[in-house]
């Protein structure tokens, strides 16, 4: 580009720029043909806010996704929705066939690829770590100018409720106690006291940085692909840097349903436990005297009437709004049961579950129960691998979601707040919630543990009900575990529609409701199929097949950062050495204007090299022209050459563009390099 623009200025006779001088600045950058100008399309195809969706179609097709009618991408929307309906229609058809196909499907993976779900969660957290404390983590996701769209409260929020706020409820309480009484975990030995620094401690393991790796991964690829390129939100672009032109074809589509199947299955294993503990309380409090299948689906349609509603609000008006006032529900819980339970015993409990959890990182990251064979396979199926599967299952939305709401961060304060606040946040809930059970079930009542078993959805209520204004607060816990079953079908309705209309960031109205009641759909289908098991097998089954595409994930965006490093560091050092030139070439006027005769002595050197110099011939010639690297001797230097930008640049002389033109206040014309005859 530089060599362009200096032929068309001498085209023009115009003087020549010292700062296209290939000789020096080559010597300080050397071309290299694999680095782009820029790692940003051009703004004329990239989708801004204020664009009209007609616009925004056109700019989606220039490219290349191909929308057809209703704004929808047709090889990926019909595949996925006929998919989804099929497994829903089956479901409800034949339920006991759908548990026994799930069911089987969940124990051949628990069988088999236990340890490769152990150690892709592992590579997750080395990536996520590794990019951030690197020099790639001071990349912003954005223009270099952007600022973030979110305050620093708004977003940590919207982070937490999005991604995994009805779990944290539903096992707050039951989880550690079900580990430290009925079900440790294989291979644990030692006192009560050891088991439940263990319980707590494989809790953190399940809910802290494990899961935020996977979701910070996938969300920093989709951010620096829709924010940093200026992609359309879509999980192919993130795979571009791998793929190139390919996305825009059927290996992009393959990619974009498979990251539907992953979100409406994840979705609806969240609303499934989400119906169930609101069951609970409502039975809890008295309002109903038992929960059945009946009760389930009714709250299934009611809260997705709601969360539809929240959908066509859009993220702005409806998910910002509910998130602030889940986050303030949530707060104001976990203070009360801290202030109002335990309070010492809670304040160790997280002490002394940092510790063992710090003391058993390694080893529980990585234990798959080799040695206990059979017991520990039941095990991990119903725990650990569930877990891996559900989150990444669940990932492709919630790293969209995060990823939209992220613009204008650098990638290390994303990957920071993706993966700490909320562990950090987990680690305090599990261990009041989960503590306040410990403290009843071994030094109070007792009776959280009933027939060797643990009933999660009735734990959290029990907890509650020993509490001063307890019933106030079992309300408060319905309205708390609804807001979340809003959230997640909100957030995930949007970015299944957005990831089915080609990356659409505003579409369609009906396609968003198509989607919230189908995830209600899958949601009650999995319920009366097979309840929490279905739930759970489904999470898992499609998890599998887009596991695949997170490892992609990781090396695509590690390429794409490096090569957006090296056009950075580029443009950095050329922007010194600008500044460095500047102001050198100002202190050298400066000099002329303090001293004369330093100026006078250059100008006699000068006229005397160029009196001395000869034609081709062998006799003296006339040098008519000074030109503004003469100074330097026979060696080329870019310093040299910037200096001599004094001789035409306005921001240096302080001349017009007339007096360059004309001479200064001379009116007589000059030649090209700057100098008269």
């Amino acid at each position: 580009m530089n060599d362009h623009v200096a032929s068309a200025g001498a085209e023009r006779g115009e003087p020549e720029d010292p700062r296209h001088d290939t000789d020096g600045f080559e010597a300080l950058f050397p071309a290299d043909p694999t680095l782009p100008e820029t790692v940003h399309l051009h703004e004329a195809v990239q989708i801004a806010d204020e664009d009209s969706d007609e616009r925004i179609t056109a700019k989606l097709r220039s490219q290349g996704v191909r929308i057809g009618r209703g704004m929808i991408l047709p090889r990926v929307f019909w595949p996925a929705i006929l998919v989804v309906l099929g497994v829903a229609v089956f479901a409800i058809v034949l339920p006991d066939a759908t548990d026994t196909a799930f069911s089987s499907a969940q124990n051949w993976i628990v069988a088999h690829l236990d340890w490769y779900y152990m150690l892709i969660i592992a590579v997750f957290i080395v990536v996520a770590v590794s990019i951030a404390v690197s020099r790639l983590g001071r990349i912003k996701l954005g223009r270099d100018d952007d600022e973030p769209e979110f305050g620093v409260l708004t977003w940590f929020s919207m982070l937490f409720a999005a991604g995994m706020g009805i779990g944290l409820v539903f096992y707050g309480v039951g989880e550690p106690l079900i580990y430290a009484t009925v079900a440790p975990k294989p291979g644990w030995s030692g006192d009560q006291a050891e088991l439940a620094g263990l319980a707590m401690a494989q809790t953190f393991i399940h809910w802290g940085l494990h899961p935020w790796a996977i979701y910070a991964v996938i969300g920093l690829a989709v951010a620096y692909a829709i924010h940093r390129r200026g992609r359309p939100v879509s999980i192919r672009w993130s795979l571009e840097p791998l793929f190139g032109e390919r996305v825009k074809g059927w290996v992009g589509d393959v990619i974009d349903v498979l990251a539907i199947f992953g979100t409406v299955f994840g979705v609806a294993t969240s609303l499934g436990l989400g119906v169930q503990q609101i069951s609970a309380g409502m039975a809890a409090i008295g309002i109903v005297d038992q929960a059945d299948h009946g009760l389930l689906v009714i709250l299934i349609v009611v809260i997705t009437f709601i969360a539809t509603l929240s959908v066509v609000s859009g993220i702005g008006a409806g998910m910002k709004w509910l998130s602030n006032i889940n986050l303030s529900l949530a707060g104001l819980m976990l203070i009360s049961v801290l202030l109002l339970g335990p309070t010492l015993f809670l304040l160790q409990n997280l002490t002394e579950s940092i510790g063992v959890y710090l003391a058993n990182f390694m080893a529980m990251t990585f234990d798959v129960g080799a040695f206990q064979r059979g017991e520990a396979t039941a095990w991990f199926a119903d725990w650990t691998i569930f877990y891996w599967g559900w989150w990444i299952s669940w990932s492709p939305f919630v790293g969209i979601f995060i990823a939209r709401i992220s613009r204008g961060r650098t990638v290390r304060e994303f990957i920071a707040g993706v993966m700490l606040v909320p562990t950090l946040v987990g680690f305090l809930w599990f261990s009041v919630m989960g503590g306040s059970g410990l403290f009843r079930q071994l030094f109070g009542a007792g009776d959280l543990v009933e027939e060797g078993s643990v009933n999660v959805e009735h734990a959290l209520f029990a907890v509650l009900g020993d509490l001063p204004l307890g019933q106030i607060f079992s309300v408060l816990a319905i309205i708390l575990i609804a807001i979340f079953f809003i959230t997640s079908s909100d957030s995930g309705s949007l970015v299944v529609d957005m990831l089915a209309s080609g990356g659409h960031p505003n579409p369609p109205t009906w396609s968003r409701v198509l989607w919230s009641v189908l995830e209600g759909l899958i949601a009650a289908a999995l319920l009366l199929a097979g309840g929490l098991q279905s739930l759970q097998a489904a999470a898992l089954a499609t998890a599998l097949p887009f596991s695949v595409i997170l490892l992609l994930m990781c090396w695509a965006t590690v390429r794409a950062l490096r090569v957006d490093y090296r056009v950075l560091d580029r443009a950095e050092r050329m922007e010194r050495v600008d500044h460095l030139t500047a102001h050198i070439a100002e202190d050298l006027a400066g000099s002329f204007d303090r001293l004369p005769e330093v100026g006078s002595y250059i100008d006699d050197r000068i006229d005397y090299r160029l009196s001395r110099s000869r034609g081709l011939r062998g006799g003296e010639k006339r040098a008519r022209t000074r030109g503004p690297d003469r100074s330097c001797g026979s060696s080329p230097s870019i310093i040299c050459a910037r200096i001599a930008r004094s001789d035409y640049d306005p921001a240096i002389t302080g001349e017009s563009s007339e007096e360059r033109r004309t001479g200064p206040g001379t009116g007589r014309p000059v030649e090209p390099n700057g100098y008269g005859p």
